[in-house]
């Protein structure tokens, strides 16, 4: 009852605020709106209509036969949540997390592991990071690349880490079987070879769908559409909440850090706000950190797409929260770490001529008026590499349909 009577004096103090505020408001939606269209969309859509088919033709299963021991060993995780970690950290937060739910749904996976794959498939498109913060943003090339770095080693660096206690802790106590899914306890026997593994689990996955090619691909494209959607909607309601809360975070701002009101409520806005924001010193080492801890925490909006992707699952929002403020301040920590040796690393190589266009850290400083630099309406867009991406995409489809397909030259084969 507390609850509800709270969200319900929220939910009329925010309706009370874009009253009284409409053009700030309407702004603040376009922002958000602009984000979206030139970033989040196209960067997500082809991973996400790709995971789908790939699930349905039964190719998770491929992949997951294929990497079921090194996933055991390392992880230990099934073999198809190598899957969700490659649409995670190439599709961009949330691209992460459907995919888990999705695997999760589908029990291919106990709860335990998706709780865990949950917190390292979650990432922000290499993209965004290289193309749009470290070209677009920062007009540094070498930037991006520092920041896509810290961002994924800190990533691996906490996975490391959670793999060494949970061994700890699996040595004085080790777990049941009861406490995998019935998917992980069932072991199919063994195939005379490899490729008769891997041909009888894309059997396995395809006859499990059922589903026609067309249905498929419709699907995959509607249902993906929808997501992003949902998504664009959270981006919208996270940049009024930041606009609108302004009033609230000016002590903050006025002490020269106003990047943190968009960096809580949205990641893409947050990094934008933060690239935007003069480091003490004018040190690009430390706005780069900064930027690292916002992409790695995501923003409220991101957290709230996770939850509606587990809609439906037993994974749990909380522990997924405090992996991302944990990320975010190993990511922040690993930025300044990994900066000088870089950076040197960087200098040597461009030195040979390998890096033409990326500058050494010592001739590495901010752009001059980086604040009239760069406006929301002149965001670079990923629009061409979505439509490269899907035009791929679109082609090996096609491709397979003619050769696997029952017209196609192994069905007439088969019909022999």
């Amino acid at each position: 009852m507390p609850k509800t009577i709270l969200l319900a004096v929220l939910s009329i103090l925010l309706v009370g605020s874009i009253i009284t505020q409409p053009d700030a408001s309407f702004q603040a939606s376009l922002q958000g709106l602009a984000v979206w269209w030139n970033i989040v969309f196209p960067g997500m859509l082809p991973f996400l209509v790709l995971y789908e088919i790939m699930l349905a033709f039964g190719l998770a299963h491929v992949l997951g036969a294929l990497l079921q021991p090194a996933m055991r060993r390392s992880a230990p995780l099934p073999g198809e949540t190598a899957l969700a970690l490659v649409v995670g950290w190439l599709g961009g937060y949330p691209a992460g997390s459907e995919a888990v739910a999705s695997l999760r749904k589908r029990e291919l996976l106990s709860r335990s592991q998706g709780q865990r794959l949950l917190a390292i498939a979650y990432m922000p498109n290499p993209l965004f990071m290289l193309v749009v913060i470290g070209a677009g943003f920062l007009h540094k090339p070498i930037a991006g690349m520092m920041i896509t770095a810290a961002v994924w080693a800190s990533a691996l660096w906490l996975l490391l880490m959670s793999l060494l206690f949970r061994r700890r802790r699996s040595a004085l106590a080790a777990e049941t079987p009861s406490s995998e899914s019935a998917a992980d306890n069932q072991e199919a026997p063994k195939p005379p070879g490899l490729a008769a593994g891997l041909a009888l689990a894309l059997q396995g996955g395809r006859e499990q769908d059922g589903r026609s090619f067309g249905k498929v691909l419709g699907d995959a494209v509607s249902g993906s559409v929808q997501k992003l959607m949902v998504i664009g909607g959270f981006m919208i309601l996270a940049s009024v909440l930041s606009k609108l809360t302004e009033p609230l975070l000016a002590p903050i701002a006025e002490q020269g850090f106003a990047f943190i009101g968009p960096a809580l409520f949205e990641g893409h806005l947050g990094a934008y706000a933060a690239a935007l924001w003069q480091a003490p010193g004018d040190s690009l080492a430390f706005s780069c950190a900064i930027i690292s801890a916002v992409l790695a925490w995501s923003g409220l909006a991101g957290i709230l797409q996770t939850g509606y992707a587990i809609t439906g699952t037993d994974l749990k929002l909380l522990p997924f929260v405090a992996y991302r403020l944990n990320h975010a301040l190993h990511a922040f920590i690993l930025t300044l770490l990994l900066w000088k040796p870089l950076s040197w690393l960087t200098a040597k190589l461009g030195g040979s001529g390998v890096f033409p266009a990326m500058q050494p850290y010592e001739s590495i400083s901010p752009p001059a008026n980086r604040l009239a630099a760069f406006a929301v309406s002149d965001l670079p867009t990923l629009w061409p590499a979505s439509l490269l991406a899907a035009g791929i995409l679109l082609a090996l489809i096609l491709t397979a349909r003619i050769l696997i397909g029952p017209g196609g030259w192994r069905g007439k084969r088969a019909t022999r």
